[in-house]
């Protein structure tokens, strides 16, 4: 089942990159530095998705955690992912991975990018939304009303040793699955005309 997912996924995406040369028009190419978004909102309010492949085999999830700054002379991204899911495996993978975010009709979309696994199911199609291929090859959605492509500068997990505020480990990592924060610089980014 998840081989017939995946096949069907790809056959879609293969006919949607005519269409993305296409429709490409709909996004305009923004300076990183001239987002006017609180970055709190976008992340821990309005979600985004994390994208990593390409048009061959991709996976994408809801993340809530995450933020925008300036570090190491660069516009960045901090992302934090947890081994156990799927997308980990495509970021580890990906030296790119992009983010999409969305208006707030599209909650049920991300609801669902966040709760089922694309080990098990197509999520895309699932969710109702259309992937769009950036110049680099990398997977957004067309959906989205910001994409931000990011190459990755440091990865590591974090450290149980390392929290000062001894409640929260136990807390959020009953399991000990500590997430693996990503800083990433933005290296394009696109608004929706």
């Amino acid at each position: 089942m998840l081989l017939l997912g995946l096949a069907a996924c790809t056959s879609k995406m293969e006919n949607k990159t005519e269409n993305n040369m296409k429709e490409e028009k709909t996004f305009q190419t923004v300076d990183p530095k001239e987002i006017n978004e609180n970055t709190i909102q976008l992340f821990g309010d309005k979600w985004t998705l994390i994208t990593a492949g390409d048009s061959s085999s991709f996976n994408t999830m809801t993340a809530s955690w995450g933020t925008m700054g300036f570090l190491w002379n660069h516009p960045v991204v901090f992302i934090f992912i947890r081994p156990q899911r799927y997308t980990f495996e495509f970021t580890e993978r990906a030296e790119e991975f992009t983010l999409s975010f969305f208006k707030e009709e599209y909650r049920e979309a991300l609801q669902i990018c966040g709760t089922v696994s694309g080990r098990d199911v197509n999520k895309v199609e699932k969710a109702g939304i259309t992937p769009h291929f950036t110049p680099s090859g990398n997977v957004a959605f067309e959906e989205a009303y910001l994409i931000l492509e990011c190459k990755k500068l440091y990865a590591d997990f974090l450290d149980p040793k390392a929290f000062l505020d001894i409640t929260i480990a136990p807390k959020i990592y009953p399991g000990d699955d500590f997430h693996k924060m990503y800083v990433a610089e933005i290296v394009s980014a696109w608004e929706k005309k």
